[in-house]
């Protein structure tokens, strides 16, 4: 298929849709106010398409990327039902980066990839939106945040709870805004453990996936899998692999549930203790189980999954109060205060606060303050508002990355086995040279960010 124009897209598709009911500017996406930007996806798989789905309303999608040719081609057959040309499809996401119609980029790769596709995209001159968790070391955190300065590119991380899931994590920080339980002194995030797995042997890679692309920055290991396949979301692939779907057990790729659902729950917990230029002053990690053994910080077993299986993390955090991140109870967000406590996760909002608002509710306006005006209809659409604007969007590099930091320091604290102290302005472990030696992490050589 011949590489697809913005007329031609204008041609093809139906006529622009404004997030707000204003067209894109020329100086922003697209050759005239009344046409619609132009996107790639690059990495198809889950939220790949969850992320691109929720987007062809606003935009045209003009190329995917992906290493596997199976993943690739079954999702450019979905966009083809979904828009009236069908995307460009890619195994090499440069060839992406090149193309001068192509605004901005969705990036869903396994998190190990993130921060070389994104600086790399920024500095090709597109927008980004990354999926979380937005990196696999603090170092690359800075780096982002650098790139995006460097080229005043718009950039949107996808922790979606700050836009979707019914308002319900708004509405939680307006109540903490509005005093609901007074002074905020404890925090709990409850975010679920990973599996361990058996051991999993080197087999022969898919002749579908191009497993050296795969594994790009990260060391270059054998493919394991075993013939299980895993059922429901991210299905269809094997459930214990160091590939598909269970790259979140690897600290090679990616940081167990600490960056899967810790980057979901610890970001709303910071945004509503005010905390998105700060950090905790230590992690302590009070009780954890690892899958296999560790010697300085690194799995010594190399045949099955490593990340933390089970884990009750204390964050000092800044006012005194106390975040605990932990793999038991209910998955979502208990805030404790002086005049009392609620619950907050995607599906729910409860407690005697919330339960008061029927005789006493939020001022008007309440939760717009918090998103900093209208709320978007979807994270996507807040996206290309921030776009049109020029101003960075409601999941900014900044914040995410600060919250991050949490995430990944209890990483480093039960992989080390000790406590950590931290200095948030600084944003390095305190006398701690070994702790500081995992902030940041070598590329593979041939897999270094391109600028």
């Amino acid at each position: 298929m011949p590489t697809v124009t913005r007329r031609q897209f204008a041609a093809a598709t139906a006529s622009a849709i404004g997030v707000y009911g204003t067209p894109l500017s020329r100086s922003q996406a697209a050759t005239s106010p009344n046409e619609r930007p132009v996107f790639a996806t690059i990495g198809l798989r889950n939220q790949g398409w969850a992320i691109t789905n929720k987007t062809f309303k606003f935009a045209d999608f003009a190329a995917f990327a992906d290493v596997d040719s199976k993943v690739l081609a079954a999702n450019l057959e979905k966009a083809a039902g979904k828009q009236t040309v069908k995307p460009e499809g890619y195994a090499d996401y440069r060839k992406v980066l090149d193309r001068k119609d192509i605004d901005a980029v969705m990036i869903a790769t396994p998190d190990h990839w993130h921060t070389k596709v994104a600086v790399e995209a920024m500095l090709a001159g597109k927008d980004v939106y990354c999926e979380k968790p937005l990196t696999l070391t603090i170092e690359e955190g800075k780096l982002i945040e650098r790139t995006v300065e460097k080229t005043g590119r718009v950039f949107q991380v996808g922790t979606m709870q700050r836009t979707e899931s019914g308002q319900r994590f708004l509405k939680a920080i307006a109540l903490i805004r509005a005093g609901r339980i007074g002074k905020v002194q404890k925090v709990t995030c409850g975010i679920g453990g990973m599996q361990s797995s058996p051991e999993i042997p080197a087999v022969a890679v898919p002749a579908e996936l191009d497993w050296d692309f795969w594994l790009g920055p990260a060391a270059k290991v054998p493919y394991r899998a075993l013939p299980e396949i895993r059922k429901g979301y991210g299905g269809g692939v094997p459930l214990y692999s160091n590939c598909h779907y269970a790259f979140r057990n690897w600290h090679e790729y990616s940081g167990g549930k600490l960056t899967d659902w810790g980057a979901h729950h610890v970001d709303i917990a910071c945004w509503a203790l005010g905390a998105e230029k700060t950090g905790p002053s230590q992690i302590t990690p009070l009780e954890y189980e690892l899958p296999v053994e560790y010697q300085d910080g690194n799995p010594v077993v190399h045949d099955r999954y490593n990340a933390a299986t089970s884990f009750r993390i204390a964050v000092a955090m800044p006012e005194d109060v106390e975040m605990i991140i932990t793999s038991a109870g209910d998955n979502g967000i208990l805030f404790e205060g002086t005049e009392g406590r609620f619950f907050v996760n995607r599906g729910k909002l409860t407690g005697k606060p919330v339960e008061d608002l029927e005789a006493n509710p939020l001022p008007d306006g309440a939760v717009e303050a918090v998103y900093g005006g209208p709320v978007s209809e979807n994270h996507s659409a807040n996206f290309i508002a921030a776009m049109r604007s020029r101003k960075q969007p409601i999941s900014d590099v900044w914040s995410h990355n600060r919250m991050l930091e949490i995430c990944h320091l209890s990483n480093i604290a039960m992989r080390l086995g000790r406590d950590l102290r931290w200095d948030p302005e600084a944003r390095r472990v305190i006398d701690d040279d070994q702790a500081n030696s995992f902030l940041a992490r070598e590329a593979r050589k041939g897999f270094e960010i391109q600028g």
